[in-house]
């Protein structure tokens, strides 16, 4: 009899709270999972995805055990003393998955539940050029002033520059921090606080739900428009 498959890794599998989470965050999956590997999230949103891959490497269990269950009964292997052995150890190891598919679902909720509370508040409105800094600092950056001239900008690890007037805006509106520990011509880090991460998120969102089409009046195509009475 072949080996059992080896467990396939975990990855952006769609999970039994996708769509939940999609439409309380106003994004996608993929998106919640690239803006936490950045380091845009905050730390409730940090949290939700992190329960969030839990939950996708369980459902990933679930799905390998439920394709072995229907391998084994699907006449390929000669029928045994040692095929009930395997299929009663594999209905044993679906149950654990599914057993540890509800408890990380149940983490997910719990994740959920302040992020849903805090959804009433309206964020602070960010222009696309503060979009753009907060979301370059987020990858990294530092505060530099030139030995000669002066002048002081920021620099970010994408290669993007930005003002020292902007960076003051930012400060003062407590959406970026910067380590003042560090001298400036040797580099200031200069980093999100939790406000600049939420501002940041919140400013990025895609709503969550669509205005309704309108139906066509009988008889008319899409592209006619309706005549007036």
């Amino acid at each position: 009899m072949p080996p059992e498959p080896a467990l396939p890794a975990a990855r952006r599998t769609v999970s039994p709270l996708d769509h939940h989470i999609e439409a309380v965050t106003g994004h996608d999956i993929d998106t919640l999972w690239d803006f936490r590997d950045r380091g845009v999230l905050d730390e409730p949103h940090a949290h939700l995805v992190d329960r969030h891959r839990e939950l996708a490497t369980a459902q990933t269990g679930v799905t390998f055990y439920l394709r072995l269950l229907n391998r084994l009964s699907s006449g390929e292997f000669h029928v045994d003393d040692a095929l009930f052995t395997r299929i009663d150890r594999t209905v044993d190891q679906l149950e654990e998955a599914a057993d540890a598919r509800d408890a990380a679902v149940r983490a997910v909720l719990a994740a959920l539940e302040p992020i849903e509370a805090a959804a009433a508040p309206d964020a602070k409105q960010l222009s696309t050029d503060d979009q753009a800094a907060l979301l370059a600092i987020a990858g990294g950056a530092k505060l530099y002033e030139h030995l000669l001239t002066g002048r002081m900008s920021v620099t970010t690890a994408s290669g993007t520059r930005i003002p020292h007037a902007k960076l003051m805006r930012l400060e003062d509106a407590g959406l970026v921090v910067r380590d003042r520990g560090h001298p400036v011509h040797a580099g200031q880090p200069v980093t999100l606080t939790d406000a600049g991460r939420a501002a940041l998120f919140a400013a990025r969102r895609i709503p969550a739900t669509r205005a309704p089409k309108v139906p066509a009046p009988p008889g008319t195509s899409p592209s006619t428009p309706a005549q007036r009475r």
